[in-house]
């Protein structure tokens, strides 16, 4: 250590890093090796294997730019690369290698995780491979997880094993495939899910008319006033068996959804906090309303008062988070002031904070209020546009789904169209207003597309549905009675043209809260209805053909809870598909579940 005129100076030995720091490769494998010296390349690298420059046949061969072959027989002694520098006169921690022998291979090793119908699976695997997980009650398996690269070099790969019922036993089974095309396939191993006591299951009967197949996957729900017991946040087969959980309640998930990297992403609501959890249930990241408060600070943005993080999210390509917000603003009216409840949306970027944000304030006029003004917006859903980079949400409130100029952050937030009742598309002659969206929950893109002409589909829950060009009120006397239906609309973002290509009119079915649709991938069509006034206490979960007279597949009932959401998921792992026969053979052995069968509708 020297000193110079009073300040400090440290001379720190240079660090040379060899990356990848371990290897476990095939016989005859091939694999790059980088050096650096405090970050930066070597400029003269010499690479040795057992200290030997270049290598050997026994123990592998190293090119003088790290390209690294291992040996095609067995290894007699263990495999160090390493490297120095001429430059600096010195070597590096060597990287260790290690030589997969498939006769002789180390078992998986199989454990409990913090959710009791989780099991964690470890398995190694040389650079190259992937593996995935077979698992059901007896070794005919019956159901895989998603496929999961080796780390940099090879070496272990821990995926999450979940989709079990409680309190039964599983066979479970790694299937490695390698670089060179093989395929390998682990010991049996065993798991024995832990026990949901009864009064933490949700009151689920099961209907299903026999000849009709429901479509594949398992049922995602977001479920409402259970008390302190119930679970809220649930994923079941459509046998009605809870396979996977996570125990947020008295509190709901407000949203739930299945991202594309396997976690979960939930609004929790009450609490005002979104977490990204694994299946297991750990915390990956969360983000707080009062982390949302401090970031707008923080970043000088003038927002209305916030009060809540509710209802709707989605997570960008770009990892960023647009969480639908409630926000209030004291207004001046004809009688004094008042307080005003409207909706906003928050671009939150894990690394910078709030960076881009909407507020219905700035957007709608006040005398645009068909709900009145205290919850005046009632935003539902915000969904992103992969074609144009924005945004469409919906504010059923409003009586509007809207298209918001985001331009992925860069855009003024200007609403570009509107759809509903005094919007900007028109309907053919004789559908309006009866056939426009009125108190509407969760859009859903269906096409291909989502920009110039494309499909949109929601649930259009009816309320005070306007049913003739009187603009009489839906359920006044002498009149239609109020019903919910499923449209899908073709929207032309030219002409500001809309028509309904396909209608289910659900009548006499009235939802007037909450609610979610969706067409599954055998074509049928399901939809939760959630808060029928005719039918009390009672949500309900319907897939129905796709004919011109729909026919009833299948039916979930909720007893006590309110379905906010309930739709069909593939499975538990992106990409996979989990069919109804796979699913039967996976639990053949488990206690059945009691089902309902349903002759007609």
């Amino acid at each position: 250590m020297g000193f110079i005129s009073g300040c400090s100076s440290v001379s720190f030995a240079p660090n040379i890093t060899i990356t990848p720091g371990a290897a476990l490769l095939l016989p005859g494998q091939s694999i790059q090796f980088s050096a650096t010296v405090n970050g930066h390349p070597l400029t003269n690298p010499i690479w040795t294997v057992n200290k030997v420059t270049g290598g050997a046949a026994a123990s592998g061969t190293i090119t003088s730019s790290g390209l690294y072959t291992a040996p095609t027989g067995t290894p007699s002694s263990e495999i160090q690369v390493n490297v120095t520098d001429s430059d600096h006169n010195i070597g590096a921690t060597p990287a260790s290698i290690s030589i997969f022998q498939r006769n002789q291979f180390s078992p998986g090793a199989v454990t409990a995780s913090n959710n009791p119908l989780v099991a964690l699976y470890a398995f190694s695997v040389p650079e190259g491979g992937t593996v995935q997980v077979q698992f059901g009650t007896t070794t005919s398996y019956g159901l895989t997880t998603w496929s999961q690269p080796a780390p940099d070099g090879g070496g272990e790969v821990d995926i999450e094993v979940a989709g079990m019922r409680a309190s039964t036993t599983y066979h479970m089974q790694a299937v490695a495939h390698l670089a060179d095309g093989s395929t390998l396939f682990d010991n049996d191993q065993s798991f024995t899910t832990g026990d949901l006591p009864a009064d933490l299951l949700p009151n689920l009967t099961i209907q299903q008319t026999p000849g009709l197949n429901p479509a594949p996957g398992v049922e995602l729900l977001c479920l409402f006033e259970g008390g302190q017991t119930l679970l809220t946040a649930v994923v079941t087969d459509l046998a009605g068996n809870v396979i996977w959980y996570y125990p947020m309640q008295p509190l709901s998930p407000f949203p739930m959804k299945l991202l594309p990297n396997g976690h979960m992403l939930i609004l929790e609501s009450g609490v005002n906090i979104v977490q990204e959890i694994d299946l297991a249930g750990n915390v990956i990241s969360q983000v707080s309303l009062s982390d949302i408060q401090q970031g707008l600070t923080a970043a000088g943005i003038s927002f209305p008062q916030l009060t809540g993080m509710d209802h709707d999210l989605v997570k960008l390509p770009n990892g960023h988070l647009v969480i639908v917000v409630s926000t209030t603003e004291t207004v001046s009216g004809p009688s004094g002031d008042m307080t005003v409840g409207g909706s906003g949306l928050i671009d939150w970027d894990p690394q910078q904070g709030a960076v881009w944000t909407w507020s219905a304030f700035d957007h709608i006029p006040l005398t645009h209020a068909p709900f009145g003004t205290q919850d005046w917006t009632h935003a539902n859903a915000v969904i992103y546009s992969p074609d144009d980079g924005d945004l469409i949400f919906s504010m059923r409130n409003q009586d509007w789904i809207v298209k918001i100029n985001y331009q992925n952050g860069a855009g003024d937030g200007s609403i570009l169209w509107r759809l509903g009742p005094e919007g900007d598309f028109t309907l053919p002659a004789g559908q309006a207003p009866l056939e426009w969206n009125y108190g509407q929950h969760y859009p859903v893109l269906v096409g291909s597309n989502s920009s110039g002409i494309f499909p949109l589909m929601f649930f259009n829950n009816g309320n005070n549905r306007l049913v003739d060009s009187a603009n009489d009120v839906c359920g006044t006397m002498g009149l239609t009675p109020c019903y919910s239906s499923v449209p899908i609309f073709e929207l032309n973002e030219y002409t500001k043209t809309a028509q309904v290509l396909k209608e289910i009119n659900l009548s006499p079915a009235y939802s007037t809260c909450c609610g979610s649709t969706n067409i599954l991938s055998n074509q049928d069509l399901e939809y939760d209805i959630a808060f029928d006034v005719n039918k009390p206490n009672l949500s309900y979960i319907e897939e129905v053909t796709p004919d011109a007279q729909p026919q009833l597949v299948w039916q979930m009932n909720i007893a006590g809870q309110l379905a906010y959401r309930g739709f069909r998921i593939p499975s538990l792992y992106p990409g996979v598909e989990w069919t109804q026969s796979e699913l039967a053979t996976a639990n053949s052995a488990a206690k059945p579940h009691r089902t309902r069968r349903l002759v007609k509708r």
